[in-house]
């Protein structure tokens, strides 16, 4: 299992179009590994990622239903809300970054460098401080804030731009990206919805998604 980034001249602005053509030809990932402790909700989630040589962009396109978003601050913990993720292991420094973002646009980045759990926290890891965070976009396609929670089946799309700019602080020069290797995993999940789920594109073999041993390799072509 791996996945290949297509190479563009310059990522597309945040605009969350599914259909628009930069996407076309991008390696499409299908999220179908459902954790056992998940409700019977199983959205479908599907994503698309390309690359310039100072941005990584992707688009996550999920069919679902019960969709919630509360949490509207850098660094919330919107895990607990519908949420999309996408963690990434440069080829450089020697931890990942962990970007979660909900179906609102609000996001967490984190650069994870020991991944053991220590009480409520990880052994060693950074809050990616707001300055650095601000090379990051997150765009949606729902409003901020979904509550009440919506109940019928609705699809909705959440694109981010990340830069090179919030990466190279924590983990050192990236150099020229094209022809690099990194290690990736894609996630959905909705822990406090009422139809909890945790969905994966890797396996995970605990409900735990901080696991880079089960990170597979990205091509940066």
């Amino acid at each position: 299992m791996n996945y290949s980034v297509k190479s563009v001249e310059k990522v597309p602005g945040a605009n969350c179009d599914w259909n628009e053509s930069i996407w076309e030809g991008a390696e499409l990932v299908r999220l179908e590994s459902i954790r056992p402790e998940s409700s019977e909700h199983h959205p479908k989630v599907q994503a698309k990622v390309v690359h310039d040589e100072d941005c990584i962009s992707g688009i996550f396109n999920v069919e679902d239903r019960y969709v919630r978003a509360v949490h509207t601050h850098y660094q919330d913990m919107v895990c607990t809300d519908s949420c999309v993720e996408f963690f990434i292991k440069p080829s450089v420094g020697n931890g990942y970054f962990n970007l979660e973002m909900n179906a609102g646009g609000a996001f967490l980045f984190y650069y994870v460098k020991n991944h053991q759990v220590v009480g409520e926290a990880y052994k060693e890891y950074i809050h990616v401080a707001p300055e650095h965070g601000s090379f990051i976009t997150v765009k949606t396609s729902l409003p901020p804030v979904i509550e009440p929670e919506i109940t019928e089946p609705t699809t909705w799309q959440c694109q981010f731009i990340i830069r090179r700019q919030a990466l190279e602080p924590y983990c050192g020069p990236l150099g020229k990206l094209s022809g690099q290797t990194w290690k990736c995993n894609f996630y959905k999940c909705g822990d406090k919805t009422s139809h909890p789920h945790w969905i994966s594109w890797a396996p995970v073999p605990i409900l735990n998604f901080h696991l880079p041993d089960c990170f597979q390799d990205m091509y940066l072509l």
